[in-house]
């Protein structure tokens, strides 16, 4: 019974997975091809950037708070808390601003995506658009992912912006440093890889996150309940796979640029 199980999950997960992959495919391929909905991208861009802009923002501003509060403490006992702006700016940058904002975007808007069209095809309104002859990918799920990946790279830009601000305001008002030095030191000690690693990051982050809620979005089965399901799922899957894309990306990275 254990091995029938095993065996059931693991043809699950090849079958999801090829599915996935299939349904991405076919998303990025629309477009090369017309028609493609600019209006509809222009709505999903405001919706994702302009409505997760306040979120992600005090996200970043009190995740760079508090890396200033915890790294000053510990490089007091080094002397060496001149250094707190480098390692602020470099943390945000590289690891903390792309992956945050992923997620918080994630849990706002992968949701919203797997509810909306799991609505959607538990309504019959999907199958309404397949007789009109319009291509539910197309229409529905090719302008949400060009908005994501768009919005999330700038999102991710004001995260970081925000995050060293963050820092700022507690190294200058709570530690009570020099802003100046602060400052100098978040920026100078920044490379050109240290910024193309925190904005690759975001693209990646984007493409999952709108793919795997309209993914699973589409796949609802089993009414209002299942509405609920795909929302999970579609959270769940997506904050995963942006962490384990991390890993992947900054161990690409550094392998590239720290020989």
């Amino acid at each position: 019974m254990a091995i029938a199980q095993i065996d059931r999950t693991a043809k699950h997960i090849v079958l999801t997975v090829q599915d996935y992959s299939r349904f991405a495919y076919r998303a990025v391929l629309n477009l090369f091809s017309r028609p493609i909905y600019w209006v509809d991208f222009l709505l999903q861009a405001e919706i994702i950037g302009v409505g997760s802009a306040a979120i992600v923002l005090l996200a970043g501003f009190f995740t760079g708070a508090v890396l200033a509060v915890q790294s000053a403490a510990t490089l007091a006992q080094f002397g060496a808390t001149a250094v707190t702006g480098r390692f602020v700016s470099m943390t945000m940058i590289r690891e903390l601003g792309p992956v945050l904002t992923g997620i918080m975007v994630s849990g706002r808007n992968a949701s919203s995506m797997a509810s909306e069209l799991g609505s959607m095809v538990v309504t019959e309104q999907i199958d309404a658009m397949r007789a009109l002859g319009v291509d539910p990918v197309r229409k529905l799920v090719t302008p949400r992912l060009v908005a994501t990946v768009t919005m999330l790279f700038f999102l991710t830009i004001i995260s970081d912006a925000f995050g060293i601000l963050g820092g700022a305001g507690v190294t200058i008002f709570m530690n009570g440093q020099n802003g100046t030095q602060y400052f100098s030191e978040a920026y100078q000690y920044l490379h050109y890889p240290d910024i193309l690693q925190g904005l690759v990051k975001p693209l990646f982050s984007g493409f999952i996150i709108a793919s795997i809620g309209c993914f699973y979005g589409l796949r609802t089965t089993g009414g209002t309940q299942g509405v609920g399901r795909s929302t999970i799922q579609a959270v769940v899957s997506s904050s995963v796979l942006i962490i384990v894309v991390d890993l992947l990306l900054s161990q690409i990275m550094v392998a590239t640029f720290n020989r």
